[in-house]
């Protein structure tokens, strides 16, 4: 049996899973140390299985119709689960009103619920008063830690000597995330030490053991818990390698993430995600994409850093099309590009190696 830091999860997204609003659905779905996914609620793939939905890759994870569904069927194979996780990212991090119906259901059955959202459960008394009649417990992921315990930027990070590399992306919903992981199971294969530096909600809820919520942290902090990440990592495991999880893109006018990676967690070198499809920003229509050499050209100039490779988003294409747009990619940057969803990260973990 797989080993997990919580329990069993039934993992909510309804009208949002196999949508850029089920990034943190389709995270878990793919990988997580935290829990054992059981299933997920989304009537549109209702009896169809997660794994090949979202990656014509069956995993065994069934889809659900609604939440008595779920609790019936697995009941009945000794599967019941202990957590509730919403799996939902839509733009702005609230909760729809409908999803509180079926975490009161899982409260009132005594599941812990697990939410990485801005709208706090927490925050609900009547919600509350079910959690702790049921003594349930309540994590709100994304919510802002009390500042004794955030950690403000000392210098420190100049002390970590193993390879560090930061997996940015050039928007927005892109898989930086799953490619980051993607990076440390393939360095792990190769027989490197590898960790990995989570910087949201989505990570943390995988198992990440070196995380952070970028958007749940006061300003002022940003910088210092990147580097508390990344230093304790370095002191605690002495991995070869570090890999830090991107948030947005430096030009993505509504999540113009990444400065601070690059500043608080000095990076040694960059891998790039890119959706050749995109022609404008997620979620933003008329915002026209920076070119890839644009982006690439900002993410240098800002850290003095170099860009090593560019990983491909998939979507959009069919799998034919992936080598073209690869070499298409080589061509315009004269850097090497990989679909490292599609195939796998060894060969760009091959390349990885040459700089430890």
């Amino acid at each position: 049996m797989k080993k997990v830091i919580d329990g069993k999860a039934l993992v909510y997204c309804e009208g949002a899973f196999n949508t850029p609003y089920g990034k943190t659905a389709h995270g878990l779905v793919r990988f997580t140390e935290r829990y054992e996914v059981v299933g997920v609620l989304d009537a549109k793939y209702q009896g169809q299985d997660a794994g090949e939905v979202l990656d014509t890759r069956p995993n065994r994870i069934p889809v659900f119709k609604d939440f008595d569904t779920a609790v019936t069927e697995l009941t009945a194979v000794n599967n019941t689960p202990s957590y509730l996780v919403i799996g939902l990212a839509p733009d702005g991090g609230r909760l729809p009103k409908e999803a509180k119906g079926t975490i009161r259901k899982a409260l009132e059955k005594g599941w812990n619920v697990d939410s990485g959202l801005h709208d706090f459960l927490t925050n609900d008394t009547d919600l509350m008063a079910v959690a702790n009649k049921n003594k349930c417990q309540v994590r709100d992921i994304r919510k802002t830690p009390s500042r004794d315990k955030l950690h403000f930027f000392t210098g420190d990070i100049e002390k970590v000597d193993c390879l560090k590399l930061a997996v940015l992306g050039t928007d927005s919903a892109l898989g930086k995330r799953t490619t980051a992981w993607l990076l440390v199971h393939a360095f792990r294969a190769a027989g490197k030490k590898a960790e990995m530096i989570g910087t949201g909600q989505t990570a943390w809820m995988q198992g990440a053991k070196y995380s952070m919520v970028m958007d749940s942290c006061i300003n002022d902090f940003v910088s210092g818990e990147i580097e508390h990440a990344v230093v304790s990592a370095y002191t605690n495991e002495y991995p070869d390698v570090i890999v830090i999880e991107g948030q947005g893109s430096l030009m993505n006018p509504a999540y113009p993430g990444g400065f601070e990676i690059l500043a608080a967690g000095r990076p040694d070198y960059v891998i790039l995600q890119h959706a050749p499809t995109r022609v404008e920003y997620d979620g933003f229509p008329g915002y026209k994409m920076h070119s890839l050499k644009k982006q690439i050209n900002a993410i240098q100039v800002i850290s003095g850093k170099k860009v090593l490779a560019i990983t491909v988003n998939h979507e959009g294409m069919t799998k034919d099309e992936i080598s073209d747009a690869c070499i298409k990619i080589t061509l315009e940057t004269k850097l090497p590009a990989f679909d490292v969803l599609e195939y796998g990260a060894a060969d760009l973990v091959n390349l990885l190696i040459e700089k430890l």
